[in-house]
């Protein structure tokens, strides 16, 4: 099968790719980054998904929407329009079987920075909407809404102690997740779920609902 995947050059994005090449599978990344995956069964396209005209990529079984931008101004062009744009062109052709949104858990809580919570929020909003549209290709479409990641986008918190111990207090199970655990929900999600559409999962490890009873 022939994998589509956004954001593919860091962080979610490259650790889902290397989960689905490891399982055997063709994988198409697209990012403005350079690619640091070295694979025979893997091929990167510079592109800016807000902006650039998107490459002609026939016969898309999976797409994996990981693009994104945090603070940056360009929030809502790259997390939510980019991300529409690459989905109306690749997701709705008889070859797929499962459209996938790298959310955040900010799109439940609107926490962090405004637009890109705001950007998060209509993600998924979005995918509900292409849910109803590919349900006629017999397709899938999800999002995953992680919590704190241990990615490279958060390293001014896995490197300064105090704000590592503040953060690990919010959550339930005093940790994070790794790219890598998210990758296998990516996989999931696309590949072993076949009834499960129009969903939004969330992996925060039980910050959204800690809460301290007070006597």
């Amino acid at each position: 099968m022939k994998i589509v995947i956004t954001g593919s050059s860091g962080g979610i994005g490259k650790a889902i790719a290397e989960k689905f090449l490891s399982c055997g599978y063709e994988v198409i990344g697209l990012d403005v980054c350079p690619s640091v995956i070295d694979h025979g069964s893997y091929s990167h396209i510079l592109c800016d998904i807000s902006s650039s005209e998107l490459p002609e990529i026939d016969g898309t079984d999976i797409l994996i929407n990981c693009a994104g931008v945090q603070d940056t101004g360009r929030d809502i062009d790259v997390n939510l329009k980019g991300t529409i744009r690459v989905t109306e062109k690749y997701a709705f052709q008889e070859n797929i079987k499962s459209v996938l949104f790298i959310a955040s858990s900010s799109a439940r809580t609107g926490a962090e920075f405004p637009e890109y919570a705001a950007s998060k929020g209509g993600m998924v909003s979005y995918m509900k909407n292409t849910a109803g549209r590919l349900a006629a290709y017999g397709a899938t479409s999800n999002c995953i809404s992680p919590g704190g990641v241990t990615t490279s986008l958060n390293a001014h918190i896995l490197e300064n102690p105090v704000l590592w111990e503040k953060v690990l207090a919010e959550t339930m199970l005093g940790r994070w997740a790794s790219p890598e655990e998210i990758a296998e929900w990516a996989y999931f999600v696309t590949v072993v779920n076949r009834s499960m559409t129009a969903q939004d999962i969330l992996i925060d490890n039980g910050e959204f609902d800690k809460c301290n009873f007070i006597w």
